[in-house]
């Protein structure tokens, strides 16, 4: 029989009582994802609002990251807590079988967003599900197996999107499916096609998409996912040309384009759907955290009419208890009522083109760390370095430990000055809730640039 231990016996009087007991039974019976346990020291969070949330010692930190990019309106925004709150007072939930009002209402939102002929949506919890479901009916529909996916790419941690997932996540993780194979995507600061302008990356990347696709079988080939900005991965934003010649690729050879829009669809880059700043229609795309800002956890899939046809006398062989759960589509539905009502989809390219690009550019001369800075949106990267002429990165590939501490430091000084960053390997993304005004965003920049001093500290 396992003895229950009580949490009361953590010290519960005075100010700082709350944190400890948060402490504790975090320490003590939460085991947290992507983490050596003993090494990480989570922080206890007491709150948030809008672009900021803050600790049990009233340290505020700007939300730079959205926390995991998919907190597009940010913290307790009222609209989507009333919208919770009222549906939970209506009907909390109901099984996935029936039709639901807030239900049909979310997916008739989402259609009406979507491009071409993509008309009809599959609820699922998340974007690991989301990809799951999209390879499964890729599948179905032609009848082929394979699964091409970027290397640098992030898909989820379920078994099929884990396997699909390009970067190192996936090695803890293998041996996996053999149907699913990787290729090279544009990234034209460190090209793997040694490409000197944007167009040369599209026409070679292109190139060797296509001889991956003859050499692993097109006849075998039923899919091709594709972050269409590469999130975690670096936001890497394709070049001109690149995704419709993905698409052209894929009518060429029958296979299904999806277009994974976990972290850059709604409102992100300043599109409802990303693939509408670049010029492409895909067959199917997933979806979840900015749909309702994670408030509630869903995802889904937007489907083609042709794809979705074969399911009308064929059985669609997949299904979750929670699909279209009541409780997060009502925050849905608001989301979609706060981006008309507030503009946010012009309030984020404004941002982007006037605020953000401008800033980052002028780092460019004044920080011999930095060696790129890329993005779109509200959707953003510094690539940072010990030499612009080599580009050597600052700390290397999946660095941990020891390799890591440059950027570690980087990082604290960033929450020094009160913005929490978002890192990865010699990055630091810049991905604020949508609803940022201008000039948190601009005092939240300006905290990064001191940051860089550390980094400057390492070139060489």
């Amino acid at each position: 029989m396992t003895e229950t231990i009580s949490t009361h016996s953590v010290e519960t009087s005075g100010p700082d009582a709350a944190e400890r007991r948060v402490r504790h039974n975090d320490r003590t019976h939460v085991l947290h994802s992507w983490s050596a346990q003993a090494k990480i020291d989570p922080l206890p969070v007491a709150g948030g609002r809008g672009s900021t949330f803050w600790d049990y010692q009233g340290n505020n930190y700007l939300d730079f990251g959205a926390q995991l990019v998919n907190l597009n309106l940010g913290h307790q925004h009222p609209d989507l807590v009333q919208a919770i709150q009222d549906q939970a007072g209506k009907m909390t939930t109901i099984a996935p079988g029936f039709a639901n009002d807030v239900r049909g209402e979310l997916a008739a939102l989402i259609a009406s967003k979507a491009p071409g002929t993509l008309n009809k949506v599959f609820f699922t919890n998340g974007g690991a599900d989301a990809n799951e479901n999209a390879v499964r009916m890729a599948r179905q529909f032609t009848g082929k197996s394979k699964i091409l996916a970027q290397y640098r790419s992030y898909h989820g941690a379920t078994a099929t999107a884990m396997q699909l997932t390009g970067d190192p996540r996936r090695w803890a993780n293998e041996p996996g499916s053999a149907s699913i194979a990787h290729f090279f995507g544009p990234y034209a600061y460190r090209s793997p096609f040694h490409a000197t302008t944007p167009q040369e990356e599209t026409a070679r990347a292109l190139e060797h998409l296509e001889s991956v696709i003859v050499l692993e079988g097109a006849s075998t080939i039923g899919g091709i996912i594709i972050e269409t900005v590469v999130g975690t991965n670096g936001i890497l934003v394709p070049p001109p040309g690149y995704l419709p010649g993905v698409r052209a690729l894929c009518d060429k050879y029958g296979i299904v384009y999806i277009a994974d829009e976990v972290m850059a669809g709604f409102g992100r880059i300043g599109e409802w759907f990303a693939v509408d700043a670049f010029d492409v229609v895909p067959d199917l795309i997933t979806f979840a955290k900015g749909v309702n800002s994670g408030y509630v956890p869903l995802g889904g899939v937007v489907i083609s009419d042709e794809i979705a046809a074969i399911f009308n006398d064929t059985t669609y062989p997949g299904g979750l208890t929670y699909s279209g759960h009541p409780l997060a589509c009502a925050p849905g539905v608001a989301t979609f009522k706060v981006f008309e009502r507030d503009g946010i989809l012009a309030h984020v390219r404004d941002l982007g083109t006037r605020v953000i690009e401008p800033t980052l550019t002028s780092w460019l001369a004044k920080h011999p760390s930095l060696g790129e800075v890329r993005g779109r949106g509200l959707f953003w990267a510094l690539e940072l370095v010990t030499n612009q002429e080599t580009r050597e990165p600052l700390v290397p590939f999946n660095a941990s430990g020891e390799q890591a501490r440059p950027m570690a430091e980087v990082a604290a000084a960033c929450k020094a000055r009160g913005v929490w960053p978002m890192i990865n390997n010699n990055r630091i993304h810049l991905c604020p809730p949508l609803v940022i005004t201008e000039g948190e965003l601009r005092e939240g920049l300006a905290a990064i640039e001191e940051a860089l001093a550390v980094a400057d500290g390492y070139v060489r």
